[in-house]
């Protein structure tokens, strides 16, 4: 059974870092700033995900702090992108 543990988070990695790429390319290539600001946000969460498939595939608690700080700082920098597409400036 633990091999079917170690397959699992062998393809949830594969599937985790194929979409890292995917958005990575669209992050480049994106047409406008909004797409860019999108494929960001996506690839903060699936460098969230990375981690806490890391945590269970090594079973440590780091992994998972890791994860909550990457979603702290990428929810907060898409909302500072945001306003900054939205009014031109961050601070008012």
């Amino acid at each position: 059974m633990e091999t079917l543990l170690e397959l699992a988070i062998a393809y949830a990695l594969i599937c985790v870092l194929v979409a890292m790429a995917l958005c990575a390319a669209r992050l480049l290539i994106g047409p406008t700033a909004h797409d860019r600001v999108l494929a960001l946000d996506t690839l903060w969460m699936c460098g969230m995900l990375l981690a806490i498939v890391l945590g269970i595939r090594f079973g440590t608690q780091v992994y998972f702090e890791v994860a909550i700080l990457v979603a702290l700082v990428g929810f907060v920098s898409t909302v500072a992108m945001a306003k900054f597409l939205m009014r031109g400036e961050i601070i008012e």
